[in-house]
Parts: C-alpha cells; structure tokens; sequence
C-alpha cells in the first residue's frame, strides 16, 4: 500500500465517524435531547482536531509530489499525484477520492442541516421566553416600526 492509499484510508474513516456523529446529532436535536446534542458537540471537535492532522498530511504529500515534478503545491491535482501509481492502484485512488468528496458533501449538508434546527429551537425558546416573562418585542410591518403588543398571559398561574 503507497502512503496515498493510506493517507486516503485515514480520511475516509475520520470522514466516515465525522457523518455518523452529524447524523447522531442530528437525530438527538429532534428529540430535544441536549445532553446527547452537547456530547456530540465534543466528539466533532475532537474529530476536527485529528482531520486537522491529516491536512498536515496531505499538504507533505502534495509538497513532495510537487518537488517531485517541479511544480507549485497549488497546482498539484489528484490526476499529478497518481501519475507514478500502478494503474489498479490509481484507480483504486481515484474511487476512495471519489467517495470523500461525497462524504464531506453529505457532513456538510446535515451539519447545515442541523443549523438551521438548532436555530428554529433557539428562536422558538426566545419567543416562549419572552412571552412567558411578558417581555415585549417590538419588529417591523410592512408600515414602518411597531411598537410591541400589550402581553397577555399566556400561563394562568392561579390554576
């Protein structure tokens, strides 16, 4: 196995766990489980960290290929790094890129996700939070200002 397959293997299993704690996280924000969603919370820092290390990898792969064919680092693709690769192995490179790419798409999209429902959550405490404190908030119509509404009770506290 070349240090490219390895280097490859690596960034699909940290890829790979990095899905997999999104997806968690994902599946506990709808539960409202916050204990889960803050535990999550430090295995994805604790994931970026060691990909963190694999990019110090990759960028000594792409600098030796790049001195290798005297090149930028910048200019260095996959195609440039597979050029002195057996043809199975470089196809073998190709599919792992293949399937990373795809992984760190779908992390994004559920961390994106995941976003935009932490956010509806918080958005909804602040509205119940001020509605149960009778704390007003005032916004904007289509007019100009408004001034904030009277609150109401929302909560009969002599029940």
């Amino acid at each position: 196995m070349s240090l490219l397959h390895d280097h490859l293997d690596r960034q699909l299993g940290s890829s790979r766990r990095l899905l997999e704690i999104v997806l968690n996280q994902s599946a506990a924000i709808r539960r409202q489980d916050v204990a889960t969603v803050l535990a999550s919370l430090g295995d994805v820092q604790a994931e970026m960290g060691y990909r963190a290390q694999l990019e110090v990898e990759r960028a000594r792969l792409l600098t030796a290929v790049a001195q290798r064919r005297g090149m930028e680092m910048s200019d260095v693709d996959l195609e440039t790094v597979l050029l002195d690769l057996p043809s199975e192995e470089a196809d073998e490179a190709r599919a792992m890129s293949a399937e990373l790419v795809g992984l760190v798409k779908e992390i994004g999209r559920v961390h994106d996700q995941n976003r935009i429902l932490l956010r509806q959550e918080l958005t909804f405490l602040d509205h119940l939070m001020r509605a149960l404190s009778g704390t007003p908030q005032g916004g904007y119509s289509p007019a100009g200002w408004v001034n904030a509404p009277t609150t109401m009770s929302t909560v009969d506290a002599r029940a």
